[in-house]
């Protein structure tokens, strides 16, 4: 029951706990097992025993994994261990080079902090997520009580610390009070007590509670009326409580427990998954270009000669070792797109944007992605696919004949008034039946109603009591008095009513005689009794019917076949119906005036109340509902279009769930209902096979009387069978199942802050169909991701390809880790982000969702890219090439800077350089610097090569900004989806242009990236070499709209021969 004790105190608890059901028990029963009386209490030094035994009364504390713990998780990534070698092995090198007195040992210094910095941050928002996982269990702490009032030793003691509660504590609880243990009611101080437990049950109204045992003994959660439990709150009445469970053996405890379960066995979301998948592949590629990179270049820092036909003469060049190793580093650097990680969580957070306002507030960045592809969505009823605002829809009354009804339709669907009229109705004519049901309606109620701010309406009291005073408003008043109204009072009708009668004593509701009395004073002076309840009830306790005019008759067999046949229909279309009747007769209570009059002692006993309530004159019946909202039905009908399944599970009973499932569409008329709505009970019976045979069914599925552990177990088979589920909920019973769920959605009004917390996504407005608007925007950023993630792995295959070619044609080195790590990070950041705004395709929730394990990058867009990347590699190149071994290109003369010019041949042996004889080199000029190589030519391959350095890292950044329009679209053209349809995506080029511009004409930033600023007509130069990956990809998506459709065509084909 506690969280401490001995083990075998423990064991005798959980023997008790299963062998003895206190809500099937009788009063004194429970007192003989738990060896206590409730006049007495238990004694002090029984109390301490029980304490050791049986531990406090809270909930445990789990201990978290230690921060190092998470810390280290956060380089569980393959990714992220790939750059955290490279980091190392790049900080050693700039180490190395930094002894040996390299020019360049400050720039190399720049990478490997950098990369540092990026993993220390990664690490940092990856721990916070971690933390922000536990804060639900900390919310279900929260609204435990902290305070009881008991009875020890026969003293009453007010304000004893909750968790020092033991099994066996007599407890009193009175209105307001939040229950501090799970307890079994001993005796009513006043006529009712009333819990609000919806948190806990789901039940949307407070329940009575009695003391009298209940069964079966696997009785339901919300059958235990004998019972109340840890966290719910007492709204009515006083009453005598024994404890029976403590701690994590409370319902609230095994919620605790089943939280904490859900939140170990998280699974990575559907993106993570496929990145992982894509390091593991990357790693591989990197690892195999190393290795060939390695095997091209070792002939120059390993070499041999054979004598005899055996190597002889080992040479090794420890510097050349360490340059071409450097290249390796730089090649892993340019395959991993290092700034992926921030440009994921810019596009998630600007979804997030997107999403809360649209009213969908997300929790978890990752959840955004999931969303997507989100294939199962199990929704509660109340509140989310109803409006949880009953409202009177059916009124039935006498007519002119002891034979005759009349029905009214009533419209609306709020607790505001003047939403919707009652048809064919005729305010100024309202007879005397009528005026009778308003009366009851208005009086025998304790219901209010009032506006708050944006025309919204706020009730207390029970929903189906403020449904009754909005049909008294919406019925009027008798002709002559409508004049009497304030247009501004929102209630002014029921004011009225209870102006004219004052209330004198009420005859609570209870479970027995299902019905609520009033005595009321008229302002003749004469008393009447006012009565509303169950139909059924009321009947056989009346003896008479009013009839249209007022006049009264007797209650004959037709007449009462009548009333029952018009309960069936509306009972039968899932409406909750309330009769009304009346008495004028009160005998002793006809002159009843207060608690001193002599009649005042038979109200005291409950018991009495029947008889009061007999010979009444029955005057009609009005159904209510709680009904469905008005967008759901096309929601409803966007989620079939969209292939996801709707799985409606309640607490609710099955025929009102299967009325309002019919009426939104989740059951279609061609439907066999049988099977598709299942009571959560006769479901968790079944073996497992059977119901993963159901859950598989295409269309809608309703589950009703759940209860918690029921919505787990959906959620668990569904995961199972591959499913991405998305799960509502408010109460603190849906916490687990939203923990569980692929995507746990809470409600915002109505939700528990426990719900709130362990859920991924908050509806601001309990709506539906927000989830569905959700998922719509969640599909768009997938597709945005997945447009920017190809730009970016394109871009680095381009890096790779340059870096590979230059190892492999043996020229000096044209682009350094830094300037990679710099494209990588700053210069492709702002296209890839804005990329995330492009506009969403318009039959976005026309598609079936996608598969949660498609990859990223299908086998032609890996070819696409391989062809853009080794373009982007020649290119890079080929312009390195170029400025050393021509002074023009397409008519562009570049050769005024004064550079020499070399052959290809020296330019690929350059590293033989000082065995050349007679090589001289002019110096040339860059912006304002000048490049002389008196004392060394054979420099003119390393410190000279920084204007060919700076050609190649412009035209990788020239080329990316022009790649980045190609990721528009993935098969459309240019010419169909233009470059200003996302406008941001132009701005995004200007910014990464000017930051290219920034490090080449600022001086210090230059240094640091070992470049140079450019002329004019190099610009142009940069501009020839960049345009045609335009071109290529353009060709390339032609090819492949060609094979798309040539496969649309083929497939029907292929289904019609098989």
């Amino acid at each position: 029951m506690g969280k401490g004790g001995q083990d075998e105190g423990k064991v005798g608890l959980e023997l008790l706990s299963l062998s003895f059901p206190v809500w099937a028990k009788s009063v004194q029963e429970c007192e003989t097992e738990f060896k206590v009386s409730a006049e007495h209490g238990l004694r002090f030094n029984e109390v301490l025993r029980r304490q050791k035994i049986y531990g406090l009364n809270e909930l445990e504390k789990h201990p978290g994994p230690s921060i190092w713990k998470l810390v280290l998780e956060q380089f569980n990534d393959t990714l992220v261990r790939i750059l955290l070698v490279a980091a190392v092995v790049s900080f050693v090198l700039a180490w190395y080079d930094g002894n040996e007195g390299s020019e360049m040992g400050i720039t190399s210094f720049v990478e490997p902090l950098v990369i540092f910095l990026i993993l220390i941050v990664n690490a940092i928002v990856g721990v916070w997520q971690e933390n922000n996982a536990e804060k639900a269990l900390e919310a279900l702490k929260e609204i435990q009580s902290e305070h009881a009032t008991v009875r020890r030793d026969g003293e009453l003691i007010p304000n004893i610390s909750a968790k020092e509660l033991v099994p066996g504590d007599i407890v009193e609880l009175k209105v307001g009070d939040k229950v501090p243990a799970d307890m079994r009611v001993l005796q009513l101080i006043s006529s009712t007590v009333r819990v609000e437990q919806a948190s806990l049950t789901g039940e949307n109204a407070a329940v009575n509670k009695t003391n009298h045992r209940v069964e079966p003994e696997d009785i339901d959660i919300q059958g235990k009326e004998c019972m109340v439990f840890a966290g719910t709150t007492v709204v009515n009445g006083n009453c005598i409580c024994l404890v029976t469970q403590i701690g994590m053996n409370t319902e609230i405890g095994k919620i605790h427990l089943q939280i904490h379960e859900a939140s170990q066995s998280e699974d990575d979301t559907p993106l993570k998954k496929k990145l992982n998948e894509f390091g593991d592949v990357l790693t591989a590629i990197i690892g195999a270009i190393c290795a060939i990179v390695w095997l091209i270049n070792v002939k120059y820092f390993f070499t041999w000669e054979l004598v005899d036909g055996w190597p002889r003469n080992f040479k090794f060049s420890f510097e050349k070792c360490t340059y071409y190793f450097e290249i390796a580093v730089a090649l892993a650097v340019a395959a991993i797109p290092e700034g992926l990680p921030a440009v994921i969580t810019t596009c998630l957070a600007l979804g997030t944007r997107k999403m809360a306002q649209k009213n969908a507030l997300v929790l978890k960045l990752p959840s955004v992605e999931t969303l997507g592809c989100t294939t199962v969505i199990c929704s509660d009823k109340t509140g989310t696919l109803t409006t949880n605002q009953m409202s009177a829809v059916k009124l039935v009354a006498l007519g002119q004949q002891t034979d005759a009804l009349r029905t009214f339709t009533v419209e609306g669907t709020t607790y505001n008034p003047r939403d919707g009229n009652i048809r064919d109705w005729l305010t100024s004519n309202m007879d005397v039946n009528l005026q009778t049901i308003a009366k009851i309606a208005a009086v025998c109620n304790d219901a209010s109603i009032t506006e708050a701010e944006h025309n919204q309406f706020v009730t207390t009291g029970m929903p189906t009591e403020a449904a009754l005073k909005v049909l008294v408003e919406k019925m009027g008043l008798p002709g002559g008095y409508d004049t009497l109204l304030d247009s501004k009072e929102t209630l002014g009708c029921c004011k009225w009513w209870n102006t004219m009668t004052q209330r004198v004593a009420t005859l609570e509701f209870d479970r027995t005689r299902k019905s609520m009395g009033v005595i009321v004073k008229s302002s003749s002076g004469t008393n009447s009794l006012l009565v509303k309840g169950a139909v059924e009830n009321l009947l056989e306790r009346s003896a008479y019917i009013q009839l249209l005019d007022g006049s009264v008759a007797l209650l004959d067999d037709n007449s009462k076949k009548r009333i029952l046949a018009a309960l069936h229909e509306m009972s039968t279309s899932a409406l909750r119906c309330l009769g009304f009747g009346y008495k004028e007769d009160l005998a002793e209570f006809a002159t009843y005036d207060g608690e001193g009059h002599p009649a005042h002692k038979l109200l005291l006993d409950p018991a009495n109340y029947s008889s009061i309530e007999t010979g009444l004159i029955f005057a009609g019946l009005v159904g209510l509902r709680d009904p469905p909202r008005k967008e759901v039905f096309r929601a409803i009908e966007d989620c079939r279009a969209a292939g996801i399944r709707v799985m409606v599970i309640t607490g609710d009973n099955k025929e009102t769930a299967e009325a309002i499932c019919c009426d939104i569409g989740v059951f279609r008329p061609e439907d066999n209902i049988h099977s598709k709505s299942f009571i959560g009970k006769e479901f968790m019976s079944m073996s497992s096979n059977e119901k993963k045979a159901i859950l598989r069914q295409n269309g809608g599925l309703l589950f009703s009387r759940a209860e918690p552990r029921h919505k787990q177990e959906i959620v668990r088979l569904l995961k199972e069978d591959g499913e991405v589920v998305a799960m509502t909920g408010d109460g603190v019973n849906d916490a687990p199942a939203l923990k569980m769920a692929d995507i746990g959605i809470a409600m915002g009004i109505s939700g528990t802050e426990v719900a709130k917390e362990a859920s991924d996504m908050v509806l601001a407005d309990d709506n539906f169909s927000t989830i569905v608007a959700a998922v719509g925007e969640g599909r768009s950023i997938y597709n945005n991701m997945k447009a920017f993630i190809r730009y970016m792995i394109s871009s680095n295959m381009g890096e790779v390809a340059s870096i590979f070619l230059t190892a492999a044609l043996g020229i000096p080195e044209g682009l350094i880790p830094v300037q990679l790590l710099w494209v990588n990070l700053v210069t492709d950041g702002p296209p890839a982000t804005a990329l995330g705004f492009n506009p969403p395709d318009k039959d976005i929730m026309k598609k079936p969702p996608r598969r949660s394990d498609d990859s990223l990058i299908t086998a032609w867009i890996l070819f696409r890219y391989m062809v853009i990347g080794l373009y982007v590699g020649l290119a890079t190149v080929g312009i390195f090439i170029i400025w050393y071994t021509h002074g023009s290109f397409m008519g562009i003369d570049f050769s005024g800077d004064g550079h020499t010019l070399v052959t290809y041949s020296q330019l690929s042996n350059w590293g033989e350089c000082p065995s050349w004889e007679g090589f001289k080199v002019a110096p040339f000029t860059a912006g304002d610097q000048r490049f002389a190589f008196e004392e060394n030519p054979c420099n003119y391959f390393r410190s000279g090569k920084v204007k060919a350095m700076t050609l190649s890292l412009s035209v990788l950044v020239a080329i990316e900004m022009f790649n980045s329009l190609n990721a528009l679209s993935e098969d459309g053209s240019l010419l169909t989806m233009p470059p200003w349809s996302n406008p941001w995506l132009l701005v995004a080029m200007s910014i990464s242009f000017g930051l290219h511009s920034l490090i080449l004409y600022v001086p210090f930033l230059a240094r640091v990236f070992g470049i140079v600023p450019l002329s004019f007509k190099e610009w142009l130069l940069v501009l020839a070499f960049a345009f045609p990956v335009l071109l290529i990809d353009e060709v390339l998506k032609f090819v492949g709209r060609y094979v798309s459709s040539s496969g649309a065509k083929s497939r029907p084909i292929k289904q019609k021969s098989e």
